[in-house]
């Protein structure tokens, strides 16, 4: 059993499909570091080891979306979810998921459930990656979803419906097309029915009449002049042949179930068998005639069309020599080959002038033919020979199908539905097809950009500690979470103006005061010293507190003021 190949729908591998899946992995690969640069700050990083890891899994369920395209989107949207480098990825797998399902409901599905699993793998991995909390990681996979999922998905029913649209149109003008061909063909059955009921009332009529009198000619002619019965017997056998013949013309023009001409052969007919009959009748008619024929003789393999086809063209051939060039050597020659049958007749210049025309010739004889050979697939050719001769030549094809070349629809050929529809052929469709693309891939990366943008603004910012009322007592830890940070500025201005430091004192703790203060003496908090403050315009002094710790213990609280400088 052949292997069916991984990344496309046809059922063997190829080495294209081996070539296209490589290039879609190192496209792949280059948009995954690309969009990891663009983006990366938007999430935590991953391991290195992690890293490669998510980008093997990706770039594999990508190559696969051909021959899995629902798997491949489901597990693109699931990778999404986990860190979002991924989206354009998922944009380009949901556009031909939701342009190949002709089913509406299922389509709705699998977009639904893609962009479910988007919002919900973001949500649960939010928290155990450091991205923010689970609300934040719903926030962020609904944009993605919405990104990544839903508006491709879209775009790819759009797409997919005007593809399904576009060849209904095909089969639908194609149906009409070959409804009015037929509608035609049995316009011309009737109208040749027609014409073989008027010959046979009218022509029929008259042969038969002919051959009643010449059958009673040559009997009174058997009593009375012997010498001229020969004359009369040949004139009747020419009106029973020429009644034969009118009867297959009658079976061509009649309706196809009835058909007694083109189909309605015998096994010798267009046979070797047949051609040396032809052949000898004119050798019978003073017609010097050399016949040749190479290859396997003519059967049922090569239709009876064919055979039909190589026996008029003998015969019109001979009857045309006999008419025009009497007396003319004459040479017959039909080669059969496995592929098509070749058949020449070239006679020289006839001895005398040909006699006057009897007016009996149609002047359609070798149109009909062309017409003939040419249904059939061959060639005909029919000039004047150097020397005054004439020579005629036709190639048939042979071959089971040969039958069903001889009634052709008329018009031109059916247009072939079974090609790709919904595409611009050539090169023009390629080119149309990959500037959409990149088209497209922008617009799902600038709204992926804004999305997480605007994602990430949103994103509430780390819990600050809660302040408490400082006092003595606090550990050192508890103080700097409740006051501003110490400054070194605030300790050499308070040097040399606040009271001295307690004794044991390890160390103090200047924060620093946003602002001048007054001459009044700051609150009784850190808080509301933090908060005090007075035009700088009108205030002298500004206001210091100062917190004293021994062994990371605060021992003692002093606020006081220190002078500002003036220029």
């Amino acid at each position: 059993m052949p292997l069916r190949s991984p990344f496309a729908p046809e059922p063997h591998v190829t080495t294209w499909h081996l070539v296209r899946a490589a290039l879609e992995a190192l496209a792949g690969g280059a948009l995954l570091v690309l969009t990891y640069s663009g983006f990366g700050a938007a999430v935590t990083d991953l391991s290195r080891g992690g890293k490669i890891t998510y980008g093997v899994v990706v770039l594999l369920a990508l190559v696969v979306r051909r021959r899995f395209p629902v798997g491949s989107l489901l597990a693109l949207a699931a990778l999404a979810g986990v860190m979002p480098q991924a989206g354009l990825l998922v944009a380009v797998a949901a556009y031909p998921a939701a342009r190949q399902l002709a089913e509406p409901r299922r389509r709705v599905a699998v977009l639904l459930t893609a962009a479910a699993l988007t919002m919900l793998v973001a949500a649960g991995t939010a928290r155990p990656m450091a991205v923010g909390s689970w609300q934040y990681g719903l926030a962020l996979g609904t944009m993605l979803a919405a990104a990544t999922v839903i508006v491709p998905g879209l775009v790819g029913t759009a797409a997919g419906q005007q593809d399904r649209l576009l060849r209904a149109l095909r089969e639908r003008t194609s149906a009409a097309e070959r409804a009015r061909r037929l509608a035609d063909s049995e316009s011309r059955i009737h109208e040749r029915s027609r014409i073989a009921a008027e010959m046979h009332d009218l022509v029929g009529h008259r042969l038969s009449l002919i051959s009643l009198r010449a059958g009673g000619l040559e009997l009174a002619l058997g009593k009375q002049a012997p010498e001229l019965r020969d004359e009369a017997t040949i004139l009747r056998k020419a009106t029973r042949d020429a009644m034969n013949e009118l009867r297959e013309v009658l079976g061509v023009l009649g309706p196809l179930g009835r058909d007694t001409g083109t189909n309605a052969l015998t096994d010798a007919t267009g046979t070797r068998p047949d051609i040396e009959a032809l052949v000898t009748e004119s050798r019978g008619g003073g017609i010097p005639v050399t016949f040749d024929w190479e290859g396997p003789d003519l059967g049922a393999a090569e239709g009876p069309s064919v055979r039909r086809a190589v026996h008029r063209v003998v015969r019109e051939s001979l009857t045309n020599v006999h008419r025009y060039a009497t007396g003319a050597s004459v040479t017959v020659a039909v080669a059969h080959t496995d592929d098509e049958v070749r058949i020449s007749v070239r006679n020289g210049a006839p001895p005398s002038p040909p006699a006057a025309t009897t007016g009996l010739g149609t002047g359609r004889g070798l149109i009909g033919l062309r017409e003939r050979v040419t249904l059939l697939g061959g060639t005909f050719e029919a000039s004047a020979a150097p020397g005054g001769g004439f020579d005629v030549t036709a190639t048939i094809p042979t071959g089971p199908d040969a039958a069903s070349r001889a009634e052709p629809l008329p018009g031109p050929p059916l247009p072939d539905t079974t090609a790709e529809e919904g595409a611009v052929g050539g090169l023009q469709g390629r080119i149309a097809g990959a500037l959409t693309t990149l088209l497209g891939m922008g617009g799902v990366a600038l709204m992926l950009a804004l999305g997480l943008g605007l994602v990430s603004e949103a994103q509430p910012g780390p819990d600050l500690p809660e302040r408490q009322e400082v006092h003595v007592g606090m550990s050192r830890q508890e103080v700097e979470r409740s006051v501003p940070s110490d400054s070194d500025a605030v300790r050499a201005a308070a040097a040399g103006h606040g009271p001295a430091v307690p004794a044991g004192t390890t160390s103090c703790l200047y924060p620093y005061v946003n602002g001048a203060g007054s001459d009044e003496t700051a609150g009784d908090t850190a808080g509301e010293s933090a908060n005090e403050s007075v035009n700088e315009e009108s205030a002298a002094r500004f206001a210091v507190t100062r917190y004293c710790f021994h062994d990371d213990v605060l021992k003692a609280i002093d606020h006081f003021t220190v002078p500002l400088a003036r220029p």
